[in-house]
């Protein structure tokens, strides 16, 4: 057995960077063992790996990442979430959007659904948006949109030899660790990202992971977790905030009634009961101004994160109005008609 399943099981001592390279180097050669890659998902799955090994792997997928742009994409933010939590509708897109609306470059990543019934990428596709496949056509949307959302390509080619690996099983319920963890594999050259995380097990590591990513980057990442458990900033209760920047941390509290801010309850916040068609047209009601007060205050909150976090601006109660703004004059509405109008101009 490979020795970085060995030390995933035994937990006795940790995975170090050649240990993580040999592994890479066999799952791509077709020389693992079989049952090996799953042993090893199951492994970082059922528990969070130290700070050691979570590190070199991280390390050892960046480094046979193959080469980008030098120059990134200029000022840009990203908002995912590390997924789990309670069901919610399609938050941090909206946010991306209002931010967008706002003069906020943002670059966004995501995934299908893995709790919820619809993901980013399923409401994308519903709405008409390909995410881009390379990073010069994610850098032309941005110039000419002000938001681009990245497709798979970011991510590590690793992860889908694992899921290859690991078939017939299902990579989404096996390899939990990844979901969780996906936020911090995506190779996207933003200057911010805002990463919300639903469950508290895992948040130590994923601060590791935060300053690990702002250090090897020099992207400031924001952590952000609520006692809802949910992976968003919420409109009405504490969020608590973890940022990293320069390869220091601060930490702070945002108290919604401090911003006039407060009201509504999860609920308010549920997903459309009837799959991706229903979620879109919620989506598209709350771009509209026509969601209730919980979910427009929720939505412009993450988007007023995105500025701030993303250097618009400093100043929350600024940011919130710039979002209410975008929201209640359809800018940001029309953005996502802008994007689908260029989907079908390309098409």
């Amino acid at each position: 057995m490979h020795e970085a399943v060995v030390s995933l099981i035994g937990r006795d001592r940790p995975v170090e960077l050649r240990v993580w390279r040999s592994f890479w180097d066999r799952l791509h050669t077709g020389g693992l063992r079989r049952g090996e890659a799953t042993a090893l998902l199951a492994s970082l799955s059922t528990r969070m790996p130290d700070r050691v090994t979570l590190g070199a792997f991280l390390d050892s997928l960046a480094e046979r990442r193959p080469a980008r742009p030098a120059d990134g994409f200029g000022p840009a933010v990203n908002i995912v979430g590390t997924g789990g939590g309670p069901r919610t509708f399609n938050i941090s897109t909206a946010a991306a959007f209002v931010a967008a609306a706002m003069g906020v470059r943002v670059v966004k990543t995501g995934s299908r659904a893995y709790t919820g019934s619809c993901g980013s990428l399923d409401l994308l596709e519903e709405l008409g948006i390909t995410p881009a496949t390379s990073y010069e056509q994610t850098r032309d949307v941005l110039e000419r949109c002000g938001i681009a959302f990245a497709g798979h390509f970011v991510y590590p080619r690793e992860i889908a030899l694992l899921a290859r690996a690991v078939a017939p099983l299902d990579l989404r319920q096996l390899g939990s660790f990844v979901n969780t963890l996906g936020p911090f594999l995506a190779d996207v050259p933003v200057t911010a990202q805002v990463t919300g995380v639903s469950r508290p097990a895992v948040l130590d590591a994923l601060r590791h992971a935060a300053g690990h990513t702002s250090r090897a980057t020099g992207r400031t990442v924001w952590l952000t977790d609520n006692d809802a458990g949910a992976d968003e900033f919420l409109a009405f209760t504490t969020n608590r905030v973890r940022a990293y920047e320069s390869g220091g941390e601060d930490e702070f509290t945002l108290v919604p009634g401090a911003l006039g801010l407060g009201a509504g309850h999860l609920a308010d916040l549920a997903p459309a009961e009837d799959g991706v068609r229903g979620a879109t047209s919620l989506f598209q009601d709350v771009l509209a101004g026509r969601g209730g007060p919980a979910a427009t205050q929720t939505v412009c909150l993450n988007a007023a994160a995105l500025a701030v976090a993303g250097r618009l601006t400093g100043d929350w109660h600024q940011a919130l109005g710039a979002a209410r703004a975008a929201l209640h004059n359809g800018s940001a509405l029309r953005l996502v008609e802008r994007l689908r109008t260029r989907e079908a101009a390309h098409a």
